[in-house]
């Protein structure tokens, strides 16, 4: 090699660009919109930037694309997505890019994309320019990036585009369409494209691949929204619509689709066009879990004959799959093997080991005698779902080269992974949910996953090397295009995605959807619309979901779910007119209905609670209730037909309201709750209830009593006035005391008034006191209420968290110590769980630990009133034991005694003792584990939680001298005041 040659080699080698947080964060940023690039952002090879300069080449000039060279030797997905390219580049410059044919004069600048081994003109270049192939060739669905100098005669400059295979080479089309500005939402979303008239990449390489083999969506529970939808628009499930489909597959870098296949649907039966264009896009096809050897489960009604039972039609169901493996020919498949009976339902009672084992090799000799190749030479799948598990636990195994597909519980949490570092040819994988249709209950109207779950399981799963296939069940796809984008994303690399990655992931996601001014404001909206939501699936909120009478939890909900509504509608008016339909879409209808179910819900809780108290207002709460009902309905007619031309009519028609069927189904309409009416006398008269009580006065014989106000909490304290009847009231408000305060203290009393209590702890006094108020109305009554105040002045012995009301209260992330040993860290996720944050022990593969001084732990530090037993409550994910060791557990302890190790105890599967359990983790979306601690004295203690299990994701911790009142999420966390570093040791 010549020294000039060298010194070129030397260059290439430094501007290789691998697979890492840095390129997934250009993956990212390049994509948001194509916003100006900083000028150190710039120097990174194939940024794309609005200036030129440094050698860059020029995409976009005065308006015009570059010329897109693609030689017909490609794969035709290949050339299919060259055009894409080119219309993408009209979305962004308003003219579409020239595809000149091999007849045409060169251009002078380009873009020449192609298959390294196939195209022709591809191989010239990277023998003439001596490219650096050595991470791309020959790597699965593997791609280059690199602008070069003469790439051919009468080729100025180029951006070559060269991958391993046909889908590599369609990935590096695609990302340089997310690069300039093209969302892979384009279409699904309404996501507008930011016009430039000017575009420039910089000079470099770069090179990507992924690192799970399958990626891929599944569509499933379609009807009635995405059903129809697709009827209305398409006439069905047809090759016009599932072009669509497969299109965003591919921008997502997925490349594997389980097609819809609820009701009557059959994938390849109902349109042979189907299956032909999937192979033409690059599209992987499989079936899903209960549909064996490439059939719809629909395609047995329409064509099988006796029972879907193998002990007794054993010929007819071979004959049935085997024209299936035919009519797949030379397709590119995944094909599921196994089976399950009728309806996705188990085949047979018990564990059927050896009939399944039977199956199994009966499909694999179809599918030889088909092929006409052995059978490990077509990729198949074994899906452990449900009662499959139970199989492989019982022993059956399949042969080597088929993957493994373990599933999570259709709630997000895995069920089982792989022992750490076991190999097998065809791998592992994962299928799981972003929608279900079973028990407890149905999930399928809103988007409610967090991606902070998703990171954290798939995380684990990516550890245990299921790297083979990822596969998701999305629903009616709409409106799961956050979790899905993140799905596919985090599936490309696992490796390069960090915890910051996913702090940055909504803002980021944000910005290439609207461009970067509201992208953090928007952020921060998709993050918490699915905390709120996925505390409680929406289908199964009720009006006794969240406590009117304790920590004020109901008002609380209210207030987070009223600011986001807030915030969602003031973005959407400042954003462009052009934004509207994707912002709908995206945010603003996620957003307010969540807000305006939440509303209603709780308005048909006080009309409840106040018909029993015999308020005026329970008939206006009614009203307000049946508001919000039919605005739920008003929203969903703007998403269908008040945006981008009514385009997405039906695709909110999924019922949420109301009970199903049965207990675990969606309703097939909304209906509103049932609602109580009071007959209101004509004469006023003063009722008042009081925080932390259910009851109104007078009635109850006891005097009303606010719960304790403590000088360490900003804990507000309310007393409701009221009128019981139509008649006008007047009411005065007067205290015991000149340190005690209520506002108002008089007015007119139409229905309800809310009366805030407040101390002036300057001049309250010392200890612990009874102040009173006096209610007195027009209509001549007189009540009263007592206040207990406790006044703390010499807080210098208190650290940490502090008693209150006989509870402590702890956010698992507001630890005052962490011990990390050696190779174990302690990872905060925020956002994860239903109140703060998450604590859990990295990295997950790391074994199981003792309990003894040098180990993984948190302490926390708090004060106690009292010696005694305490009721202790460790609030966990609902996280299930993955290894199949018989639960997964961790150890609590006091001041240094002995651990007590307690056990997540919760299995998915129907029948199992712990079945009822995981009902009630993933019904309330926290697991609580449960134990007593004896303290020795009252005063300053450490409780500390130990890691033993991986797995273990810690979110809160309970303790109180007593059954906490009930509530859903529980009381708010205690007070916490600084902790003295030389008592409790350094991080």
């Amino acid at each position: 090699m010549t020294h000039a040659l060298s010194r070129l080699a030397s260059s290439a080698r430094r501007r290789i660009v691998y697979r890492s947080a840095l390129s997934l964060l250009l993956g990212l940023a390049c994509a948001c919109g194509a916003q100006a690039q900083t000028s150190a952002r710039c120097e990174v090879p194939a940024a794309i930037c609005t200036t030129s300069g440094n050698d860059r080449l020029a995409l976009i000039a005065h308006d015009r694309p570059v010329s897109i060279l693609v030689g017909s030797d490609n794969d035709a997905g290949v050339r299919r997505a060259a055009h894409d390219l080119a219309n993408d580049f009209k979305r962004v410059s308003g003219h579409r890019a020239p595809v000149p044919d091999a007849t045409q004069a060169a251009p002078t600048t380009a873009i020449i994309v192609g298959t390294l081994g196939v195209d022709a003109r591809i191989d010239r270049i990277v023998h003439s320019k001596h490219l650096d192939t050595h991470d791309v060739r020959g790597v699965w669905e593997g791609y280059l990036m690199q602008v070069v100098d003469h790439p051919l005669p009468g080729i100025k400059r180029a951006l070559v585009i060269a991958g391993a295979d046909r889908r590599g080479t369609i990935f590096g089309i695609y990302e340089l369409s997310r690069r300039i500005g093209v969302s892979p939402w384009v279409w699904w979303a309404d996501v507008p494209v930011r016009h430039r008239d000017a575009l420039y990449i910089a000079p470099g390489r770069f090179a990507d691949a992924p690192k799970v083999r399958y990626r891929g969506l599944f569509l499933n529970d379609e009807d009635p929204a995405l059903g129809g939808w697709m009827k209305q628009h398409f006439g069905g499930d047809n090759h016009r619509f599932y072009a669509h489909v497969f299109k965003l597959i591919l921008r997502l870098r997925g490349n594997t689709l389980w097609p819809a296949m609820w009701g009557d649907r059959a994938f390849a039966a109902d349109d042979p066009l189907n299956a032909k264009l999937a192979n033409t896009y690059g599209i992987v096809m499989g079936t899903s879990h209960h549909e064996p050897m490439m059939r719809a489960h629909a395609e047995w009604a329409r064509d099988g004959h006796g029972p879907w039972d193998y002990t007794r039609n054993k010929k007819a169901l071979d004959a049935f799959w085997r024209r299936g493996i035919q009519r797949m020919g030379h397709d590119e498949s995944l094909v599921t093997i196994g089976m399950r009976g009728d309806g996705d339902k188990p085949m047979t009672q018990g564990v059927a080991t050896h009939l399944l084992e039977r199956i199994v090799a009966d499909q694999r000799r179809i599918i030889a005698s088909v092929t006409g190749k052995s059978a490990d030479q077509t990729p198949q799948v074994w899906a452990l779902y449900k009662e499959v598990q139970d199989y492989y636990d019982a022993g059956m195994r399949v042969p080597d080269d088929v993957t493994l597909l373990y599933s999570d519980d259709n709630w997000g949490h895995l069920r089982r992974l792989p022992p750490l570092g076991a190999k097998r040819q065809g791998g592992y994988g994962i299928y799981y949910h972003f929608d279900y249709v079973g028990g407890p209950h149905s999930y399928k109207w809103i988007n409610t996953n967090q991606i902070e779950c998703v990171f954290e399981q798939m995380h684990m799963a990516y550890a245990y090397g299921a790297r083979q296939l990822w596969i998701v069940n999305v629903g009616d796809l709409k409106p799961m295009e956050f979790p899905i984008s993140f799905f596919m994303d985090y599936a490309w690399n696992p490796q390069a995605f960090s915890m910051a990655d996913l702090r940055r992931y909504p803002r980021k996601w944000a910005a290439q959807q609207f461009g970067a001014a509201h992208a953090k404001a928007i952020g921060h909206l998709l993050t918490r619309y699915t905390q709120y939501n996925a505390r409680r699936k929406p289908e199964m909120l009720s009006a006794d979901t969240f406590s009117l009478t304790h920590f004020h939890e109901a008002a609380r909900v209210l207030a987070q779910w009223n600011g986001l509504a807030k915030q969602a509608r003031r973005i959407g008016q400042q954003l462009p007119k052009a934004d509207r339909a994707a912002y709908v879409e995206l945010v603003e209808y996620p957003v307010l209905a969540s807000a305006n179910l939440n509303r209603m819900y709780v308005a048909v809780a006080r009309n409840h609670l106040y018909a029993r108290q015999g308020r005026a207002s329970a008939n206006a709460q009614a009203a307000l209730a049946r508001r919000y009902f039919a605005k739920d309905a008003a929203l969903t007619k703007l998403y269908e037909q008040g945006i981008a031309g009514g385009k997405w009519n039906h695709m909110m028609s999924q019922a949420h309201i109301g009970p199903g069927a049965e207990a675990w189904r969606d309703p097939t309409t909304n209906t509103l709750p049932a609602l109580k009416h009071v007959d209101v006398p004509d004469a006023a008269a003063l009722g008042v209830a009081v925080d932390g009580d259910a009851r109104a006065w007078p009635g109850p014989k006891a005097v009303a009593t606010l719960p304790t106000l403590d000088s360490l909490e900003s804990t507000p304290a309310t007393i409701s006035v009221f009128n019981r009847g139509r008649g006008g009231l007047r009411f005065t408000a007067h205290t015991s005391a000149p340190w005690l305060h209520v506002q108002p203290s008089q007015g007119p009393l139409q229905q309800d008034q809310q009366l805030h209590v407040r101390v002036d702890w300057a001049h309250a006094p010392v200890g612990r006191h009874t102040g009173e108020i006096t209610l007195a109305g027009s209509d001549g009554s007189q009540l009263k209420v007592n206040v207990p105040i406790r006044h703390r002045t010499d807080n210098r012995d208190l650290h940490g968290f502090v008693e209150t009301h006989g509870r402590v209260v702890m956010e698992a992330a507001h630890y005052t110590h962490a011990k990390t040993p050696t190779g174990i860290t302690w990872k905060r996720i925020d956002h994860l769980g239903r109140t703060l944050a998450a604590m859990t022990a990295w990295p997950v593969t790391a074994s199981t630990s003792p309990t003894n001084a040098h180990d993984a732990r948190l302490d926390y530090a708090m004060h106690l009133e009292h010696a005694g037993r305490y009721i202790v409550r460790v609030l966990v994910s609902p996280t299930l034991d993955v290894l199949h060791r018989g639960g997964l557990r961790f150890a609590v302890s006091l001041d240094g005694q002995a651990p007590k190790v307690l056990t997540i105890q919760a299995d998915a599967e129907p029948g199992h003792s712990h079945f009822k359990a995981w009902e009630r983790a993933v019904s309330h979306n926290i697991y609580v584990a449960k134990t007593t601690l004896d303290m020795p004295s009252e005063g300053q203690h450490t409780l500390t939680l130990w890691r033993i299990d991986p797995g273990v994701v810690f979110q809160r911790i309970e303790l109180s001298r007593h059954p906490l009142p009930a509530s859903y999420l529980g009381p708010p966390e205690s007070p916490r005041l600084p902790v003295s570093t030389s008592k409790h040791g350094s991080s």
